[in-house]
Protein backbone atom coordinates (compact mmCIF):
# COMPACT_ATOMS: atom_id res chain seq x y z
CA UNK A 1 0.00 0.00 0.00
CA UNK A 2 3.14 2.19 0.80
CA UNK A 3 4.87 1.46 -2.48
CA UNK A 4 1.36 2.09 -4.43
CA UNK A 5 1.06 5.99 -2.69
CA UNK A 6 4.99 6.36 -3.31
CA UNK A 7 4.49 6.03 -6.91
CA UNK A 8 1.36 7.34 -7.41
CA UNK A 9 2.75 10.50 -5.71
CA UNK A 10 6.17 10.65 -7.90
CA UNK A 11 3.65 10.50 -11.05
CA UNK A 12 1.25 13.00 -10.21
CA UNK A 13 4.55 14.96 -9.13
CA UNK A 14 6.64 14.41 -12.67
CA UNK A 15 3.29 15.20 -14.98
CA UNK A 16 1.44 18.09 -13.25
CA UNK A 17 5.54 20.04 -12.56
CA UNK A 18 5.69 22.42 -15.28
CA UNK A 19 7.96 20.65 -17.77
CA UNK A 20 10.63 23.01 -18.28
CA UNK A 21 11.48 23.65 -14.87
CA UNK A 22 11.78 19.67 -14.01
CA UNK A 23 13.69 19.26 -17.22
CA UNK A 24 16.12 21.97 -16.09
CA UNK A 25 15.63 20.70 -12.43
CA UNK A 26 16.90 17.18 -13.78
CA UNK A 27 19.20 17.90 -15.73
CA UNK A 28 21.15 19.55 -13.55
CA UNK A 29 20.71 17.18 -10.39
CA UNK A 30 21.93 14.38 -13.14
CA UNK A 31 25.04 15.91 -14.09
CA UNK A 32 26.07 16.34 -10.44
CA UNK A 33 25.57 13.14 -9.77
CA UNK A 34 27.07 11.61 -13.20
CA UNK A 35 30.39 13.69 -12.97
CA UNK A 36 30.93 12.99 -9.39
CA UNK A 37 30.25 9.21 -10.28
CA UNK A 38 32.85 9.65 -13.32
CA UNK A 39 35.44 11.27 -11.29
CA UNK A 40 35.33 8.74 -8.74
CA UNK A 41 35.27 5.21 -10.91
CA UNK A 42 39.10 4.44 -10.26
CA UNK A 43 39.06 5.36 -6.58
CA UNK A 44 39.18 3.03 -3.89
CA UNK A 45 36.58 3.48 -1.78
CA UNK A 46 37.16 0.03 0.85
CA UNK A 47 40.55 2.30 2.50
CA UNK A 48 40.45 4.28 5.37
CA UNK A 49 41.97 6.80 3.54
CA UNK A 50 39.89 6.76 0.61
CA UNK A 51 36.38 6.85 2.48
CA UNK A 52 36.79 9.18 4.87
CA UNK A 53 39.97 11.73 3.49
CA UNK A 54 39.19 10.84 -0.38
CA UNK A 55 42.35 9.39 -0.41
CA UNK A 56 44.16 13.01 0.31
CA UNK A 57 44.03 14.18 -2.75
CA UNK A 58 41.59 17.14 -2.60
CA UNK A 59 42.77 20.16 -4.35
CA UNK A 60 42.11 23.85 -3.27
CA UNK A 61 39.17 24.68 -5.51
CA UNK A 62 37.54 21.70 -4.64
CA UNK A 63 38.25 22.37 -0.95
CA UNK A 64 36.81 25.65 -0.96
CA UNK A 65 33.81 24.47 -2.80
CA UNK A 66 33.25 22.06 -0.16
CA UNK A 67 33.51 23.94 2.47
CA UNK A 68 31.40 26.55 1.16
CA UNK A 69 28.66 24.66 0.53
CA UNK A 70 29.14 22.48 3.41
CA UNK A 71 28.09 25.50 5.17
CA UNK A 72 25.82 27.17 2.93
CA UNK A 73 22.61 25.01 3.07
CA UNK A 74 18.63 26.55 3.28
CA UNK A 75 19.04 27.63 6.79
CA UNK A 76 21.53 30.00 5.43
CA UNK A 77 18.90 31.07 2.10
CA UNK A 78 15.92 30.93 4.43
CA UNK A 79 16.83 31.46 7.96
CA UNK A 80 19.82 34.76 7.09
CA UNK A 81 17.67 36.26 4.68
CA UNK A 82 14.63 35.75 6.29
CA UNK A 83 16.58 38.07 9.63
CA UNK A 84 17.82 40.30 7.34
CA UNK A 85 14.18 40.96 5.89
CA UNK A 86 12.96 41.82 9.27
CA UNK A 87 16.30 42.82 11.26
CA UNK A 88 18.35 44.37 8.69
CA UNK A 89 22.10 43.40 7.37
CA UNK A 90 22.82 42.71 10.99
CA UNK A 91 22.90 39.44 10.95
CA UNK A 92 25.99 39.68 7.91
CA UNK A 93 28.85 39.20 10.94
CA UNK A 94 28.36 35.36 10.78
CA UNK A 95 29.51 36.02 7.29
CA UNK A 96 32.44 38.05 7.04
CA UNK A 97 33.86 37.64 10.36
CA UNK A 98 34.32 33.79 9.36
CA UNK A 99 36.92 34.99 6.96
CA UNK A 100 39.37 35.55 9.75
CA UNK A 101 38.90 32.36 11.09
CA UNK A 102 39.91 31.06 8.47
CA UNK A 103 42.94 32.86 8.06
CA UNK A 104 43.88 32.07 11.11
CA UNK A 105 43.49 28.17 10.24
CA UNK A 106 44.89 28.33 7.45
CA UNK A 107 48.05 29.61 8.45
CA UNK A 108 48.60 28.22 12.20
CA UNK A 109 45.59 25.35 12.60
CA UNK A 110 46.04 23.19 9.66
CA UNK A 111 49.77 23.04 9.19
CA UNK A 112 49.52 20.94 12.61
CA UNK A 113 46.82 19.22 11.55
CA UNK A 114 48.35 17.80 8.36
CA UNK A 115 52.10 17.19 10.14
CA UNK A 116 50.44 14.49 12.37
CA UNK A 117 48.41 12.94 9.97
CA UNK A 118 44.96 13.18 11.65
CA UNK A 119 41.76 11.67 10.43
CA UNK A 120 39.28 13.04 13.02
CA UNK A 121 40.11 16.34 15.05
CA UNK A 122 39.46 13.87 18.44
CA UNK A 123 42.51 12.32 17.26
CA UNK A 124 44.60 15.60 18.53
CA UNK A 125 43.13 15.41 21.47
CA UNK A 126 44.25 11.58 22.60
CA UNK A 127 47.54 13.25 21.86
CA UNK A 128 47.72 16.13 24.01
CA UNK A 129 45.30 14.81 26.09
CA UNK A 130 44.26 11.29 26.75
CA UNK A 131 41.60 8.52 24.87
CA UNK A 132 38.40 9.36 27.22
CA UNK A 133 38.87 13.37 25.82
CA UNK A 134 38.90 12.13 22.78
CA UNK A 135 35.76 9.95 23.13
CA UNK A 136 33.82 12.69 24.55
CA UNK A 137 34.48 14.92 21.96
CA UNK A 138 33.33 12.49 19.36
CA UNK A 139 30.32 12.01 21.29
CA UNK A 140 29.63 15.57 21.80
CA UNK A 141 30.20 16.29 17.69
CA UNK A 142 28.01 13.03 16.61
CA UNK A 143 25.23 14.63 19.04
CA UNK A 144 25.56 18.58 18.15
CA UNK A 145 25.10 17.07 14.31
CA UNK A 146 22.38 14.74 14.74
CA UNK A 147 20.19 16.57 17.21
CA UNK A 148 20.34 19.94 15.68
CA UNK A 149 22.48 20.81 12.22
CA UNK A 150 20.92 17.56 9.91
CA UNK A 151 17.28 18.06 11.23
CA UNK A 152 17.30 22.14 10.66
CA UNK A 153 19.50 21.30 7.04
CA UNK A 154 16.52 19.04 6.24
CA UNK A 155 13.76 21.30 7.42
CA UNK A 156 14.31 24.20 5.87
CA UNK A 157 15.47 22.44 2.52
CA UNK A 158 12.23 21.18 2.49
CA UNK A 159 10.51 24.88 3.11
CA UNK A 160 12.48 26.04 0.02
CA UNK A 161 11.48 23.64 -2.22
CA UNK A 162 7.95 23.32 -1.12
CA UNK A 163 7.38 26.85 -1.53
CA UNK A 164 8.86 27.24 -4.79
CA UNK A 165 7.44 24.28 -6.37
CA UNK A 166 4.12 23.97 -4.71
CA UNK A 167 4.44 20.18 -3.89
CA UNK A 168 1.98 19.52 -1.67
CA UNK A 169 -0.61 21.38 -4.73
CA UNK A 170 0.60 19.09 -7.03
CA UNK A 171 0.87 15.89 -4.61
CA UNK A 172 -3.01 16.32 -3.53
CA UNK A 173 -1.70 16.31 0.40
CA UNK A 174 -1.56 19.35 3.01
CA UNK A 175 1.26 21.23 3.25
CA UNK A 176 2.60 19.41 6.16
CA UNK A 177 2.59 16.36 4.65
CA UNK A 178 4.43 17.65 1.70
CA UNK A 179 7.35 19.05 3.62
CA UNK A 180 7.34 15.66 5.50
CA UNK A 181 7.90 14.31 1.78
CA UNK A 182 10.42 16.22 0.73
CA UNK A 183 12.32 15.62 4.08
CA UNK A 184 11.99 11.70 3.59
CA UNK A 185 12.98 12.27 -0.06
CA UNK A 186 16.05 14.63 0.30
CA UNK A 187 17.31 12.67 3.53
CA UNK A 188 17.24 9.37 1.34
CA UNK A 189 19.05 10.53 -1.29
CA UNK A 190 21.86 12.79 1.19
CA UNK A 191 22.64 9.20 2.65
CA UNK A 192 22.65 7.47 -0.48
CA UNK A 193 26.01 9.85 -1.55
CA UNK A 194 27.34 9.78 1.96
CA UNK A 195 26.72 5.87 2.29
CA UNK A 196 28.49 4.85 -1.14
CA UNK A 197 30.81 8.08 -2.24
CA UNK A 198 32.84 8.74 0.87
CA UNK A 199 33.89 12.18 1.30
CA UNK A 200 35.63 12.38 -2.43
CA UNK A 201 32.09 12.15 -4.12
CA UNK A 202 31.10 14.71 -1.44
CA UNK A 203 33.39 17.03 -1.90
CA UNK A 204 33.16 16.90 -5.78
CA UNK A 205 29.59 17.21 -5.46
CA UNK A 206 29.76 20.18 -3.29
CA UNK A 207 32.42 21.56 -5.43
CA UNK A 208 29.58 22.10 -8.42
CA UNK A 209 26.81 22.59 -6.28
CA UNK A 210 28.86 25.31 -4.60
CA UNK A 211 29.12 27.25 -7.78
CA UNK A 212 26.21 26.59 -9.40
CA UNK A 213 24.67 28.30 -5.71
CA UNK A 214 27.08 31.51 -6.09
CA UNK A 215 25.38 31.29 -9.83
CA UNK A 216 22.03 30.91 -8.90
CA UNK A 217 21.64 33.09 -6.02
CA UNK A 218 23.51 36.09 -7.40
CA UNK A 219 21.10 35.59 -9.92
CA UNK A 220 17.81 36.37 -7.81
CA UNK A 221 19.37 39.75 -6.65
CA UNK A 222 20.40 40.73 -9.68
CA UNK A 223 17.73 40.50 -11.68
CA UNK A 224 15.41 41.44 -9.03
CA UNK A 225 17.79 45.07 -8.92
CA UNK A 226 17.47 44.78 -12.56
CA UNK A 227 13.54 45.20 -12.93
CA UNK A 228 13.43 47.48 -10.11
CA UNK A 229 15.57 49.43 -11.65
CA UNK A 230 13.57 49.55 -15.12
CA UNK A 231 17.33 47.88 -16.39
CA UNK A 232 19.82 49.34 -14.16
CA UNK A 233 20.84 47.31 -11.42
CA UNK A 234 22.58 50.52 -9.77
CA UNK A 235 19.59 52.36 -9.93
CA UNK A 236 17.53 49.43 -8.41
CA UNK A 237 19.90 48.78 -5.04
CA UNK A 238 19.63 52.90 -5.14
CA UNK A 239 15.81 52.35 -4.95
CA UNK A 240 16.13 49.78 -2.54
CA UNK A 241 18.47 51.39 -0.05
CA UNK A 242 16.16 54.46 -0.08
CA UNK A 243 13.20 52.45 0.45
CA UNK A 244 14.58 51.49 3.86
CA UNK A 245 18.48 52.61 4.18
CA UNK A 246 18.71 51.29 8.23
CA UNK A 247 18.37 47.78 6.71
CA UNK A 248 21.48 48.13 5.12
CA UNK A 249 23.47 48.62 8.19
CA UNK A 250 25.83 46.04 9.77
CA UNK A 251 26.25 47.44 13.42
CA UNK A 252 23.48 46.77 15.72
CA UNK A 253 22.46 48.59 18.60
CA UNK A 254 20.74 46.52 20.82
CA UNK A 255 21.38 45.66 23.96
CA UNK A 256 23.25 42.98 24.28
CA UNK A 257 23.16 42.54 28.30
CA UNK A 258 20.14 43.23 30.57
CA UNK A 259 16.34 43.85 29.21
CA UNK A 260 15.92 43.05 25.98
CA UNK A 261 18.71 41.28 25.21
CA UNK A 262 17.49 37.71 25.11
CA UNK A 263 15.58 38.67 21.97
CA UNK A 264 18.17 40.38 20.33
CA UNK A 265 19.21 39.70 16.76
CA UNK A 266 23.28 40.38 17.01
CA UNK A 267 24.53 43.49 18.81
CA UNK A 268 27.91 44.64 17.62
CA UNK A 269 29.27 44.10 20.65
CA UNK A 270 29.05 40.23 20.53
CA UNK A 271 31.67 40.04 17.88
CA UNK A 272 34.70 40.85 20.89
CA UNK A 273 33.40 38.39 23.14
CA UNK A 274 31.88 35.02 22.08
CA UNK A 275 31.41 35.02 18.38
CA UNK A 276 34.87 34.66 17.48
CA UNK A 277 35.60 32.06 19.40
CA UNK A 278 32.41 30.62 17.91
CA UNK A 279 34.12 30.93 14.51
CA UNK A 280 37.59 29.82 15.37
CA UNK A 281 35.91 26.65 16.35
CA UNK A 282 33.45 26.05 13.60
CA UNK A 283 35.79 27.34 10.42
CA UNK A 284 39.48 25.68 11.71
CA UNK A 285 38.09 22.49 14.49
CA UNK A 286 34.39 21.46 13.27
CA UNK A 287 34.73 17.66 12.15
CA UNK A 288 32.11 18.36 9.31
CA UNK A 289 34.13 21.61 7.84
CA UNK A 290 37.95 20.74 8.31
CA UNK A 291 37.89 17.37 7.11
CA UNK A 292 37.78 18.72 3.71
CA UNK A 293 41.52 20.48 4.54
CA UNK A 294 42.44 16.83 6.30
CA UNK A 295 41.83 15.39 3.09
CA UNK A 296 44.07 17.67 0.84
CA UNK A 297 46.74 16.45 -1.58
CA UNK A 298 49.32 18.80 0.41
CA UNK A 299 49.43 21.74 2.87
CA UNK A 300 49.91 23.96 -0.25
CA UNK A 301 46.02 23.12 -1.40
CA UNK A 302 44.75 23.07 1.85
CA UNK A 303 46.07 26.88 2.67
CA UNK A 304 44.41 27.65 -0.90
CA UNK A 305 41.25 25.60 0.32
CA UNK A 306 41.17 27.50 3.42
CA UNK A 307 41.84 31.03 2.41
CA UNK A 308 39.46 30.80 -0.99
CA UNK A 309 36.53 29.93 1.08
CA UNK A 310 37.25 33.02 3.12
CA UNK A 311 37.11 34.95 -0.25
CA UNK A 312 33.58 33.17 -1.35
CA UNK A 313 32.52 34.10 2.44
CA UNK A 314 32.88 37.73 1.71
CA UNK A 315 30.58 37.37 -1.29
CA UNK A 316 28.10 35.22 0.17
CA UNK A 317 25.96 37.84 1.72
CA UNK A 318 24.51 38.90 -1.63
CA UNK A 319 23.10 35.62 -1.45
CA UNK A 320 21.87 35.22 2.14
CA UNK A 321 21.37 38.54 3.43
CA UNK A 322 20.67 40.99 0.33
CA UNK A 323 17.25 39.41 -1.28
CA UNK A 324 15.91 39.65 2.02
CA UNK A 325 16.13 43.25 2.55
CA UNK A 326 14.94 43.49 -1.44
CA UNK A 327 11.83 41.05 0.34
CA UNK A 328 11.71 44.42 2.29
CA UNK A 329 11.38 46.71 -0.77
CA UNK A 330 8.52 44.32 -2.72
CA UNK A 331 6.65 42.94 0.27
CA UNK A 332 7.06 45.27 3.19
CA UNK A 333 6.18 44.24 6.56
CA UNK A 334 3.54 41.74 5.14
CA UNK A 335 5.53 38.63 6.22
CA UNK A 336 7.28 39.92 9.61
CA UNK A 337 4.94 36.85 11.16
CA UNK A 338 6.41 34.43 8.51
CA UNK A 339 9.91 35.70 7.80
CA UNK A 340 11.26 32.59 7.20
CA UNK A 341 9.24 32.57 4.15
CA UNK A 342 10.48 35.31 2.17
CA UNK A 343 13.09 34.25 0.08
CA UNK A 344 10.84 31.47 -1.44
CA UNK A 345 8.71 34.51 -2.31
CA UNK A 346 11.40 36.61 -3.77
CA UNK A 347 12.82 33.72 -6.22
CA UNK A 348 9.33 32.71 -7.33
CA UNK A 349 8.68 36.87 -7.92
CA UNK A 350 11.83 37.55 -10.04
CA UNK A 351 12.88 34.25 -11.43
CA UNK A 352 11.70 33.20 -14.40
CA UNK A 353 9.87 29.60 -15.12
CA UNK A 354 12.25 28.31 -16.78
CA UNK A 355 15.17 28.91 -14.30
CA UNK A 356 13.28 28.20 -11.60
CA UNK A 357 14.00 24.35 -12.13
CA UNK A 358 17.96 24.83 -12.15
CA UNK A 359 17.73 27.13 -9.05
CA UNK A 360 15.71 24.38 -6.39
CA UNK A 361 18.15 21.68 -8.29
CA UNK A 362 21.29 24.16 -6.68
CA UNK A 363 19.35 24.32 -3.52
CA UNK A 364 18.69 20.88 -2.99
CA UNK A 365 22.09 20.63 -4.03
CA UNK A 366 23.04 23.03 -0.95
CA UNK A 367 20.60 21.02 1.42
CA UNK A 368 22.53 17.83 0.41
CA UNK A 369 25.78 19.03 0.82
CA UNK A 370 25.24 20.14 4.75
CA UNK A 371 23.24 16.71 4.85
CA UNK A 372 25.66 14.36 3.54
CA UNK A 373 29.01 16.12 4.89
CA UNK A 374 27.63 15.68 8.57
CA UNK A 375 26.61 12.31 8.08
CA UNK A 376 30.07 11.25 6.50
CA UNK A 377 31.86 13.75 9.46
CA UNK A 378 29.57 11.45 11.82
CA UNK A 379 30.43 8.64 10.50
CA UNK A 380 33.91 8.73 10.87
CA UNK A 381 34.05 9.80 14.73
CA UNK A 382 31.72 6.91 15.00
CA UNK A 383 33.85 4.56 13.02
CA UNK A 384 37.53 5.81 13.74
CA UNK A 385 37.02 7.51 17.65
CA UNK A 386 34.67 5.42 18.77
CA UNK A 387 34.44 1.55 17.07
CA UNK A 388 37.59 0.94 16.16
CA UNK A 389 38.92 2.39 19.63
CA UNK A 390 35.78 0.28 22.01
CA UNK A 391 34.35 -2.27 20.15
CA UNK A 392 36.59 -3.65 17.43
CA UNK A 393 40.32 -2.50 17.52
CA UNK A 394 41.43 -5.13 15.50
CA UNK A 395 39.42 -4.12 12.16
CA UNK A 396 40.45 -4.08 9.12
CA UNK A 397 39.85 -0.78 6.91
CA UNK A 398 37.59 -2.59 5.00
CA UNK A 399 35.24 -3.40 7.91
CA UNK A 400 36.13 0.31 9.19
CA UNK A 401 34.45 1.62 5.65
CA UNK A 402 31.50 -0.72 6.28
CA UNK A 403 30.60 0.22 9.72
CA UNK A 404 31.18 3.69 8.59
CA UNK A 405 28.09 3.49 6.06
CA UNK A 406 26.21 1.36 8.40
CA UNK A 407 26.24 4.16 10.84
CA UNK A 408 25.42 6.80 8.14
CA UNK A 409 22.30 5.01 7.67
CA UNK A 410 21.15 4.75 11.38
CA UNK A 411 22.00 8.40 11.82
CA UNK A 412 20.46 9.55 8.54
CA UNK A 413 16.65 8.25 10.15
CA UNK A 414 17.27 9.66 13.41
CA UNK A 415 17.93 13.13 11.58
CA UNK A 416 15.01 12.52 9.58
CA UNK A 417 12.61 11.54 12.49
CA UNK A 418 14.00 14.96 14.20
CA UNK A 419 13.43 17.31 11.45
CA UNK A 420 9.76 17.99 11.70
CA UNK A 421 10.06 18.52 15.18
CA UNK A 422 11.84 21.93 14.81
CA UNK A 423 8.81 23.90 12.71
CA UNK A 424 8.11 26.46 15.32
CA UNK A 425 11.38 28.91 16.01
CA UNK A 426 9.77 32.15 17.25
CA UNK A 427 13.08 34.15 16.43
CA UNK A 428 13.86 32.42 13.24
CA UNK A 429 15.50 29.13 12.29
CA UNK A 430 19.07 30.44 11.43
CA UNK A 431 18.91 32.31 15.27
CA UNK A 432 17.41 28.39 16.49
CA UNK A 433 20.54 26.89 14.77
CA UNK A 434 22.96 29.44 16.41
CA UNK A 435 21.69 29.09 20.08
CA UNK A 436 21.65 25.13 19.82
CA UNK A 437 25.34 24.86 18.29
CA UNK A 438 26.52 26.79 21.68
CA UNK A 439 25.27 24.17 23.79
CA UNK A 440 28.13 21.84 21.99
CA UNK A 441 30.70 24.39 20.37
CA UNK A 442 32.21 26.25 22.99
CA UNK A 443 33.25 23.76 25.22
CA UNK A 444 34.91 21.96 22.79
CA UNK A 445 36.31 24.95 21.30
CA UNK A 446 37.96 25.76 24.78
CA UNK A 447 39.61 22.24 24.75
CA UNK A 448 41.05 22.11 21.53
CA UNK A 449 42.60 25.95 22.10
CA UNK A 450 43.54 24.67 25.37
CA UNK A 451 45.37 21.73 23.32
CA UNK A 452 47.75 23.76 21.52
CA UNK A 453 47.91 27.02 23.54
CA UNK A 454 47.75 26.19 26.97
CA UNK A 455 49.93 23.38 27.65
CA UNK A 456 49.35 23.21 31.67
CA UNK A 457 46.22 22.21 30.80
CA UNK A 458 45.44 18.60 31.96
CA UNK A 459 43.49 15.65 30.91
CA UNK A 460 41.50 15.97 33.54
CA UNK A 461 41.40 19.45 33.81
CA UNK A 462 40.06 19.34 29.74
CA UNK A 463 37.37 17.04 30.67
CA UNK A 464 36.24 18.85 33.55
CA UNK A 465 35.97 21.95 31.43
CA UNK A 466 34.22 20.15 28.55
CA UNK A 467 31.72 18.77 31.06
CA UNK A 468 31.40 22.55 32.69
CA UNK A 469 31.22 24.30 29.95
CA UNK A 470 27.97 22.20 28.32
CA UNK A 471 26.26 22.39 31.87
CA UNK A 472 26.87 26.52 32.15
CA UNK A 473 25.33 27.21 28.78
CA UNK A 474 22.28 24.88 29.41
CA UNK A 475 21.62 26.25 32.50
CA UNK A 476 22.12 29.91 32.05
CA UNK A 477 20.77 30.47 28.31
CA UNK A 478 17.92 27.42 29.29
CA UNK A 479 17.05 27.11 32.16
CA UNK A 480 17.76 30.38 34.00
CA UNK A 481 17.13 32.72 31.13
CA UNK A 482 19.15 35.50 32.41
CA UNK A 483 19.31 38.92 30.73
CA UNK A 484 22.59 38.15 28.87
CA UNK A 485 22.84 37.88 25.05
CA UNK A 486 23.19 34.02 24.22
CA UNK A 487 26.60 34.88 22.25
CA UNK A 488 28.03 37.16 24.76
CA UNK A 489 26.76 33.77 27.41
CA UNK A 490 29.32 31.89 24.73
CA UNK A 491 32.31 34.47 25.79
CA UNK A 492 31.48 33.97 29.39
CA UNK A 493 31.67 30.88 29.03
CA UNK A 494 34.81 30.52 27.53
CA UNK A 495 36.44 32.49 29.58
CA UNK A 496 35.13 30.10 32.76
CA UNK A 497 36.10 27.08 31.02
CA UNK A 498 39.36 28.05 30.99
CA UNK A 499 39.59 28.99 34.17
CA UNK A 500 38.33 25.73 35.59
CA UNK A 501 40.63 23.71 33.31
CA UNK A 502 43.37 25.54 34.68
CA UNK A 503 41.92 25.24 38.28
CA UNK A 504 41.60 21.46 37.96
CA UNK A 505 45.07 20.94 36.47
CA UNK A 506 46.46 22.48 39.53
CA UNK A 507 45.07 19.87 41.47
CA UNK A 508 45.65 16.66 38.73
CA UNK A 509 49.01 17.89 36.50
CA UNK A 510 49.71 16.95 33.42
CA UNK A 511 51.23 13.64 32.89
CA UNK A 512 52.35 13.34 29.58
CA UNK A 513 54.04 15.12 26.80
CA UNK A 514 53.08 16.47 23.85
CA UNK A 515 54.80 17.43 20.44
CA UNK A 516 53.67 17.60 16.92
CA UNK A 517 55.74 15.40 14.86
CA UNK A 518 55.72 15.05 10.89
CA UNK A 519 54.54 11.52 10.32
CA UNK A 520 55.09 12.51 6.36
CA UNK A 521 50.91 11.87 5.52
CA UNK A 522 51.48 14.91 2.53
CA UNK A 523 53.94 17.70 1.74
CA UNK A 524 53.87 20.49 4.06
CA UNK A 525 55.53 22.83 2.70
CA UNK A 526 53.56 26.17 2.83
CA UNK A 527 52.12 28.22 -0.37
CA UNK A 528 53.91 31.58 -0.11
CA UNK A 529 50.69 33.32 -0.74
CA UNK A 530 48.95 32.39 2.15
CA UNK A 531 50.23 35.35 4.58
CA UNK A 532 49.40 38.04 1.88
CA UNK A 533 45.79 36.68 1.08
CA UNK A 534 45.36 36.23 4.61
CA UNK A 535 46.02 39.74 5.38
CA UNK A 536 43.74 41.20 2.33
CA UNK A 537 40.66 39.39 4.24
CA UNK A 538 41.01 41.11 7.26
CA UNK A 539 41.89 44.03 5.77
CA UNK A 540 38.43 43.42 3.29
CA UNK A 541 36.41 42.05 7.19
CA UNK A 542 37.37 45.45 8.76
CA UNK A 543 36.31 47.61 5.62
CA UNK A 544 32.77 46.40 5.27
CA UNK A 545 32.36 47.29 8.76
CA UNK A 546 33.12 50.82 8.31
CA UNK A 547 31.38 51.36 5.06
CA UNK A 548 28.08 49.46 5.77
CA UNK A 549 28.46 51.40 9.75
CA UNK A 550 25.38 53.54 8.45
CA UNK A 551 23.13 53.95 11.46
Amino acid sequence: MTNDLDVGLLKSLITNLPRMQFATFLAFTLFVALYATWRLRKDKLNTQDGYFLGGRSLTGIVIAGSMLLTNISTEHLIGMNGSAYRNGAIIIAWEVTSAIALVIGAIYLVPRYLKMGLTTIPQLLESRFDALTRTLVALMVILSLVATLLPIVLYTGAINIESIFDLSEIMGVSKAQGIWITVLVVGTIGAIYAIFGGLKMVAYTDSINGFGLLLGGLLVPVLALYGIGDGNILEGLSKVFANAPEKFNVVSHEPSFGPGSRDAILPFSVLFTGLMVNQLYFWTMHQSIIQRALGAVSLKEAQKGLLYTGVLKLLIPAVIVLPGIIGFYYFGDQFYGSQDSIYPEVVKKVLPPWLTGFFVAVMLGAVLSTFNSALNSSATLFSLDLYKRFIRPDSSESNIVRVGRISSLILAVLAIAIAPFVASAPAGLYQLLQQLNGIFMIPMASVIIAAFFLPRVSAMGAKAGLLFGLAFYVITNFILKIDLHFVHIWGLEFVLNIAVMHLVSLAYPRTKEFAIIDVGAVPTIPWKYASVLGLVLIALTLLIYLLLNIG
